[in-house]
């Protein structure tokens, strides 16, 4: 009798954990592989305590970074307070640690970034460098409570004005790569590197970018973009062809993607040829944004394996949302997306190959014929053929997803030359203003999902083929 008590409670505390850890069992093997696998090694520690209203501290923070790696690593520390500083570069082997009471603010000048051959939403090109930068390192960590404060009012105001400039003279294409702004922080062709626990605010363009890198951690940070005003371009994470990547923890609210996984754009993505794979994202809230977790535009590389658990979209454009243009080429697959609660969110699930066409392509005006133009312009310029330039969405899984005040469930839309293949939807439970738009597709399934709309709308479907539906 005592041993058949003893097994019932064992079972029920199995029960109880596993209710509490969301979908561990259905998590692909690769998940366990993600992340930062090693931290900055060495003993040493120096302390920076410069500070002044109006001389930035770049210098002495460099410094101090420098003298730390010379002497084999360790830890690079604040006393409390507020720095100015222009870019830093973190070395390998190196803990940046911004503590709680201390704030790192970046000049509003734009000569304090100098210019370093990167890549931007898609193309390789010169840039100016992020306030903090990783680059080329391994075992380097930018760690702490503190806050980094990209002050990047002035340079959103820059972007409007060129942005009317441009648009009057069909500049459209190009002005989000001619109006060059400053990102909070950068790692670059890095591997095993951690960012945990910082606060990031007002960034001048996107906020946290891993490219080219591997084996990296973002965690437990809070991103708040819209302070102060309408930051165009904000982005919160963007994993850019790089691999084994793992962000959790994170509070995002921005003026653009919240999440996302990008692989280069048309023909300079193409020329790259790097994917963006195995990245687990788990444990995140998007407020304010374009998509808790968005796949593109820039997928000519390829984004593929991308594992999104136990997270929420609050206030998000999008809980999923996949998205390219017929001159990016690539395929997007094996996407998941499981345990998502969302309120307010405007689409569950939103894939379109034919994105933001002002932005998308690339046309020269007459006026600009036969003159020297800037080589990114010339490289934005370069045509694609269609057999290269057309997108694939496949294999696409959606679970366990709740939703309150929603927009739309679904909107689908593929093409006929890309139909997107192997979708589902599942276990779902959802309050939306209509069912959504399906079109181009081949096995998509919706089942077992409770779809509550004010006037028990259909889907609109049309050129579908396999399409298993039951709401």
């Amino acid at each position: 009798m005592i041993r058949k008590i003893l097994v019932t409670v064992f079972m029920t505390l199995i029960i109880v954990t596993c209710n509490n850890c969301g979908n561990a069992s259905r998590l692909p093997d690769w998940v366990k592989t993600v992340g930062a696998q090693a931290k900055p090694a060495g003993k040493h520690q120096v302390t920076v305590a410069f500070q002044n209203d109006t001389i930035p501290a770049t210098q002495q923070i460099q410094a101090a970074i420098d003298e730390c790696a010379a002497q084999g690593g360790g830890r690079v520390d604040f006393a409390s307070g507020v720095y100015l500083t222009g870019a830093v570069f973190v070395k390998s082997n190196v803990e940046l640690h911004i503590g709680k009471e201390v704030t790192l603010k970046a000049v509003n000048n734009e000569a304090a970034f100098p210019e370093i051959p990167t890549r931007v939403a898609g193309v390789e090109m010169v840039w100016p460098s992020a306030i903090i930068n990783v680059i080329d390192a391994e075992n380097a960590s930018v760690t702490g409570e503190g806050t980094i404060d990209g002050d990047g009012k002035y340079l959103w105001d820059k972007y409007w004005e060129m942005r009317r400039d441009y648009e009057k003279r069909g500049l459209r294409w190009i002005v989000d790569y001619d109006c060059k702004r400053v990102r909070s922080l950068l790692v670059s062709g890095s591997k095993n590197v951690t960012i945990d626990g910082l606060t990031f605010l007002r960034a001048g363009f996107w906020t946290v970018q891993v490219l080219y890198s591997s084996y990296c951690t973002v965690s437990n940070v809070t991103i708040r973009n819209n302070m102060g005003g309408h930051g165009p371009s904000t982005d919160g994470i963007d994993i850019d062809s790089s691999h084994h990547i793992l962000v959790e923890g994170c509070d995002i609210d921005c003026n653009d993607d919240n999440i996302c996984l990008k692989a280069g754009r048309d023909a300079d993505g193409l020329r790259v040829n790097r994917p963006t794979e195995y990245v687990f994202i788990r444990n995140c809230t998007a407020r304010k944004g374009a998509g808790l977790m968005t796949c593109g535009s820039e997928t000519s590389g390829g984004i593929r394996h991308i594992y999104c658990a136990d997270s929420r979209s609050l206030g998000t454009s999008a809980a999923l949302r996949i998205k390219s243009a017929m001159t990016r080429g690539g395929v997007v697959e094996h996407i998941y997306m499981d345990n998502v609660t969302t309120d307010s969110t405007r689409f569950i699930l939103n894939c379109d190959m034919n994105w933001n066409p002002s932005y998308s392509y690339s046309s020269l005006p007459k006026e600009y014929e036969g003159q020297e133009l800037p080589t990114h312009w010339n490289v934005m310029l370069q045509q694609v053929p269609p057999e290269q330039g057309t997108p694939h969405f496949r294999n696409v899984y959606l679970s366990n997803i709740k939703g309150t005040h929603t927009g739309t469930l679904v909107n689908c839309v593929g093409s006929e030359q890309s139909v997107i293949q192997n979708v589902e939807l599942t276990d779902m439970d959802i309050q939306a203003g209509k069912a959504g738009v399906i079109r181009y597709t081949e096995n998509f399934v919706i089942k077992n999902v409770k779809l509550q709309t004010p006037d028990g709308s259909n889907l609109e479907e049309s050129n579908n083929t396999g399409l298993d539906v039951a709401l």
